[in-house]
């Protein structure tokens, strides 16, 4: 069956079906006439398995595991079980800093934010893990000032074959040739940028991140 008709039986995405054939979970047979993906019910129902137990936020890794048989579903599930237990209290713990934030009185103009901060920070230490704002963010700024300074680096090649022409001119046929290949790197390197800022948006869709 084509990928339509997945997505109508499972009730995920074309996305996170992709995704998840990506990531290994999930390997369907290519026709030999067209090369389209053909779904079995076989792989529906692994889709229905790879649903459930994202929606209880299973990470990708343990149903890797679980498929390859790594891993029993009844350890999977008391593993999961005391992670979930962590995440509890962490929500506790930051519900009782709302709490505390709500019962204040305190206005946003007025408030205090490094004291909150202190507590919060030392809630940390005691094992309390809040959200990681910059880790998004860490992911993408790295691909980007790498691809700059590779950016750079050929653009400086490029100005010192231009000063080395000044000095000692060639043919400009063999000036071009030669400026050619580092401005391919850096269209090279502009693409390899596009795909991978493309890689760090896909992943499973947000409204369906618990498939």
């Amino acid at each position: 069956m084509k990928i339509n008709k997945v997505e109508e039986l499972v009730g995920i995405t074309k996305k996170n079906i992709r995704f998840y054939e990506d990531k290994g979970l999930l390997s369907p047979v290519r026709n030999a006439e067209n090369g389209y993906r053909e779904y079995s019910d076989e792989d529906v129902e692994s889709l229905r398995k790879i649903k459930l137990l994202r929606q209880l936020s299973v990470p990708i890794e343990e149903i890797s595991n679980l498929q390859k048989g790594i891993l029993t579903l009844e350890d999977c599930m008391k593993r999961h079980i005391i992670y979930l237990e962590r995440e509890e209290h962490n929500l506790n713990q930051s519900k009782s800093v709302c709490t505390t934030l709500m019962e204040s009185g305190a206005q946003l103009d007025t408030l205090d934010t490094d004291s909150y901060l202190l507590l919060m920070e030392q809630m940390e230490k005691e094992g309390v893990r809040f959200m990681n704002i910059t880790h998004t963010d860490k992911n993408r700024k790295a691909p980007i000032i790498a691809a700059l300074v590779m950016i750079l680096v050929m653009v400086a090649v490029i100005g010192l074959i231009l000063w080395a022409n000044t000095v000692d001119p060639i043919p400009t046929a063999i000036v071009i040739i030669i400026i050619a290949f580092p401005a391919a790197s850096i269209i090279g390197i502009l693409l390899a940028l596009k795909d991978r800022m493309k890689q760090i948006e896909g992943g499973e869709e947000y409204e369906a991140r618990k498939y």
